[in-house]
């Protein structure tokens, strides 16, 4: 394969797997799933831990991209998420994506500016879900990484541009508690945020990074500022 080529993609196994249909990942539309192997993140509640701690994975872009010239009219879209769908370089392939007629979802820690600028300059994104993991006091406790102010520097940009996009929070209580959520949703009203607020409440499984149990105690929702509009999921 000639990598200098334009039209060609990348032949790495970067692909963790993929979900062919779904119903629930992208709002009102059917859409398929791309897996990225790898994360830039160790978050202590996350159960994805094959993925992230993958280094290869089971499928190329190119085998995605045949598979979507399949389901052409009968997906909407295609979701990107992983792992850290912006860990890898993606551009070309979000550009055969479109041409192909689909919708691109990114889901997103928010923590590589650059490729997200990129891709949203280009009117590649259709929506995005956009994880603020933790507070700024938190989060590298949270998520074993110290890039706060690149996660902060992607939801301003978003902002200032006004894309179609959400916030979401995965919340175990013995890691952010009411003050802490109460704080992201004062951050979010501050700089402008008018979108639902999701809130993912933690769900025990046997693998997660930290190998976490189930919270000491239950998250308290009738603390939480009415600020914004949260959807519990």
């Amino acid at each position: 394969m000639n990598i200098n080529n334009e039209n060609n993609l990348s032949n790495k196994k970067i692909v963790y797997d993929l979900t062919p249909f779904s119903h629930l990942d992208y709002p009102n539309q059917l859409s398929c799933i791309v897996w990225f192997t790898g994360c830039n993140m160790r978050c202590d509640y996350c159960y994805n831990t094959d993925i992230v701690f993958s280094k290869k994975g089971t499928h190329c872009l190119t085998d995605i991209i045949e598979f979507l010239e399949t389901r052409v009219g009968l997906l909407d879209a295609v979701v990107l998420s992983g792992g850290e769908a912006t860990s890898h370089y993606i551009k070309k392939f979000c550009i055969k994506i479109k041409k192909l007629g689909f919708k691109i979802k990114l889901d997103t820690n928010g923590v590589n500016f650059t490729t997200i600028n990129e891709l949203v300059d280009l009117n590649l994104l259709d929506y995005i879900a956009l994880d603020y993991k933790a507070p700024s006091y938190k989060f590298r406790k949270t998520t074993h990484n110290n890039q706060f102010y690149l996660f902060e520097k992607t939801l301003n940009y978003l902002l200032k541009k006004k894309c179609n996009f959400e916030v979401r929070t995965t919340v175990h209580n013995d890691l952010l508690d009411e003050s802490d959520v109460n704080f992201i949703i004062y951050d979010l009203v501050q700089k402008g945020y008018k979108g639902t607020y999701f809130i993912q409440e933690f769900l025990y499984t046997k693998n997660t990074i930290k190998n976490l149990m189930s919270p000491k105690r239950l998250f308290n929702k009738s603390l939480l500022t009415k600020k914004l509009n949260i959807v519990y999921r």
